[in-house]
């Protein structure tokens, strides 16, 4: 093995498992944006879905998704159970049978896990949009189809030689492959499901449930920061200096601006700086950089992350609204700027700004060609996605149920579903504020599930 393939594996791997490690980020951020009572949950559905989707992926994924076949779905190489590499022993009889990725040239482990963690992020999108009301057993059986049959088949029209990576599709990192197919999934799901208990009132006012740990959500959000690095500019899959580091660059740029700018946004809207929008802000900045991630130029990536800002926190509202229940803003996040950093493509792509980027959008003297293509990848996908979600849902919910029993919900799905709770010993205190008397407008403001104040004025 010579040194450029034993650096481009090791640069392949070392992305991997920042993004395996995400894992953790979304379990942190899922379960600090979740109420108490459901944080063992959120936590184990968050440890299981990367062991359930790297079976799915295994045993047929990754076939479905790289398999050399014809436009719509990889037919060679399906159910392999055990695998090759690029040594002359056995190498030779895998080149003709994955060639949409025999461009990368680390060896086929390498190659696949990369794959793996990628196809177990989408499954994770799923799990924060229907926390707090889902069986457990329906969330395993549901991420298994994803990541076994949909995932892997609109990866393989982008990124296996299908049908849109013909037409020109582009997609860097994961903008529609992963983003949206999680994010159309997690939409299926909570309008199947129906939202939480006590969310909506009968008159169709929206009761706010806090979730019980934003230090949690924060540190998850830290660890989602860094793994996007290892996200995005392993995408690369070779050691390529110039276009790792505009990459990286280019994807903290988006994630910082989408933070800031979706900060101000709730802060003139709701009159408040709300840490939780900043999170999505970050997340949804994040997410609408990773298609585009190689195509753009840093200022055009600043701009991305801008919108992706304002988008987060509008999508939140809207779908709100619509009375689409998403403890986590996982819709926002990652549905709508996956939808919006696709497109981005066709507006902003430019030519050369890295080795990779080999197109002009409509901003760059491309004409309106390739925003047709990626408007045509987008509502493809959606279609295919939901389709498959739905039916998938309710094959579900007629077999052994999708939701959990009323006193489950009420009394947290920790002790109905795992017969634990994760601060078995917590006691929630309360303060006194008997004593305040000054400033009697201090304490106008009583949150839910705390006692009423008086305020003794003099």
């Amino acid at each position: 093995m010579d040194n450029q393939v034993l650096l481009d594996t090791l640069w392949v791997l070392l992305c991997a498992m920042l993004v395996f490690f995400m894992n953790l980020g979304f379990a942190s951020v899922e379960s600090g944006f979740a109420r108490s009572k459901n944080t063992v949950n959120i936590l184990s559905k968050n440890f299981i879905v990367f062991a359930i989707s790297s079976l799915g992926f295994y045993f047929l994924g990754w076939g479905l998704m790289f398999g050399d076949g014809n436009g719509f779905v990889g037919t060679q190489g399906l159910f392999f159970a055990s695998g090759t590499d690029n040594s002359p022993a056995v190498g030779e009889a895998y080149k003709g049978v994955y060639t949409a990725i025999s461009w990368a040239g680390v060896p086929f482990w390498a190659k696949f896990f990369f794959q793996l963690v990628f196809c177990g992020t989408a499954a994770t999108i799923v799990s924060g949009a229907v926390a707090e009301r889902i069986k457990y057993i329906s969330f395993i059986v549901f991420s298994f189809i994803l990541t076994l049959l949909v995932y892997p088949v609109v990866g393989h029209w982008i990124w296996g030689g299908g049908w849109l990576s013909q037409l020109g599709f582009m997609d860097f990192a994961g903008g529609t492959v992963v983003h949206s197919v999680g994010g159309w999934a997690a939409l299926t799901g909570v309008i199947i499901l129906g939202p939480r208990v006590g969310k909506y009132t009968k008159d169709g006012k929206i009761n706010p449930i806090p979730g019980h740990n934003i230090g949690l959500a924060t540190i998850g959000a830290f660890v989602l920061w860094l793994g996007w690095f290892g996200f995005n500019p392993g995408s690369t899959m070779a050691m390529d200096p110039d276009a790792i580091a505009h990459i990286l660059v280019a994807t903290n740029s988006g994630g910082i601006v989408g933070m800031l700018v979706a900060t101000a946004v709730i802060w003139k809207v709701g009159g408040k700086p709300d840490l939780g929008m900043s999170i999505n802000g970050l997340l949804a900045g994040l997410v609408a950089i990773t298609p585009v991630c190689a195509y753009v130029t840093i200022p055009v990536s600043l701009l991305i992350g801008a919108v992706a800002g304002v988008i987060a926190v509008f999508a939140v509202i809207k779908f709100d609204k619509l009375k689409l229940d998403d403890p986590v803003g996982a819709l926002a996040v990652h549905l709508a700027n996956g939808i919006f950093g696709t497109l981005s493509a066709g507006l902003f792509a430019k030519e050369g700004v890295t080795s990779l980027s080999t197109a002009n959008g409509l901003f760059y003297g491309g004409g309106v060609k390739l925003l047709g293509i990626q408007a045509l990848g987008v509502i493809s996908a959606g279609a295919f996605v939901v389709v498959l979600s739905v039916i998938t849902w309710l094959v579900i919910k007629k077999t052994i149920g999708l939701r959990v029993s009323l006193k489950e919900e009420i009394e947290g799905l920790d002790i109905g579903e795992h017969g634990n709770q994760a601060y078995p010993e917590f006691v929630i205190r309360k303060t006194s504020y008997l004593h305040v008397k000054d400033d009697i407008h201090a304490f106008s403001s009583v949150r839910e599930n705390s006692e009423p104040v008086k305020i003794i004025a003099k």
